[in-house]
């Protein structure tokens, strides 16, 4: 299975340290050596009819199918302090398609004249594949098709497709939320799905399994990394009105509260802080033992 890390917050915030436990992972202290990718949605200076709006962003995307804990360009992220208002990143165990930049993850599409950066970990299903293909066979998924041959950006499409079929023009926020509730629990319930979408003012939280999130805010303390030797006194690099949300599959580091989201729980988050959340009635929680002995059922890699 392969591993997730976001991060959402109020004002542009360096993700270096996580990065740098994170990237470990790829290879040195996890088995995930299929390359990585990392997405981060910056504050835009571009101007529409000679306006900046507020939420303007921009994107840079970052890929490398070597192991992110040997790849040069996982070296820059690290070296580059790039302060971002939303980053998705993920590091790959290959399950479907081969090992390559065109099957690493993040994933990028229009969306409504938006950029939506999209990552999954889990496996979905052979059915679900089947009736993907069947849909872009009749001529039934036209807005968006995969590139490469990951399960993993055929679930993607389906999504966006979903979104383009269903609503021509960006529907307000509350409805697009609950459009796309249903259906990340529509694609775990063909096959294990976790996954992590952002356009750059929002970003999305969804649990088939596993996945936990930290929110830091005043007062800071310090930080110990789970996967390298390296601690961080948030107080001294912060303001007392910064608040910077961090999602990861399996908590990064060993010092800090983390909190778990349910399975098929969803979480929406802007400006650090949860704006939009949907539970199931019964919650359930997975120990990351759980959540491996899942994926290991599906197929997945871990």
């Amino acid at each position: 299975m392969c591993q997730l890390l976001g991060m959402n917050c109020n004002t542009p915030t360096d993700i270096g340290f996580s990065f740098a436990g994170f990237r470990k992972r790829g290879g040195m202290t996890d088995s995930h050596e299929d390359g990585f990718g990392i997405a981060f949605f910056e504050r835009s200076d571009c101007t529409n009819n000679g306006e900046t709006a507020n939420d303007s962003t921009g994107l840079r995307l970052f890929h490398d199918n070597r192991p992110s804990h040997l790849s040069p360009v996982a070296d820059l992220v690290n070296n580059y302090p790039i302060k971002a208002m939303n980053v998705i990143a993920h590091i790959r165990k290959a399950t479907q398609g081969q090992n390559c930049l065109a099957n690493t993850h993040p994933f990028v599409r229009e969306v409504w004249g938006e950029q939506w950066v999209f990552a999954h970990n889990g496996q979905m299903n052979g059915e679900f594949i089947k009736r993907c293909q069947r849909l872009q066979d009749n001529g039934n998924a036209a807005h968006c098709q995969p590139v490469g041959s990951t399960d993993s950006e055929m679930a993607f499409c389906y999504l966006v497709n979903r979104l383009k079929s269903t609503f021509k023009t960006r529907p307000d926020d509350q409805t697009l939320f609950n459009f796309l509730t249903t259906q990340c629990r529509y694609l775990s319930a063909n096959g294990l799905f976790n996954c992590l979408i952002s356009n750059g003012r929002w970003q999305l939280a969804y649990a088939g399994s596993l996945l936990f999130y930290l929110t830091r805010q005043a007062p800071f303390g310090e930080a110990k990394l789970a996967d390298d030797d390296l601690a961080i006194n948030f107080s001294d690099v912060t303001t007392d009105t910064d608040k910077v949300t961090i999602l990861v599959t399996v908590p990064l580091t060993e010092n800090e509260n983390w909190q778990q989201l349910a399975v098929n729980e969803c979480l929406i988050f802007s400006e650090g802080e949860i704006i939009y959340k949907d539970s199931p009635s019964q919650r359930k929680f997975l120990t990351i033992d759980e959540g491996i002995a899942v994926a290991r059922a599906v197929g997945a890699s871990v």
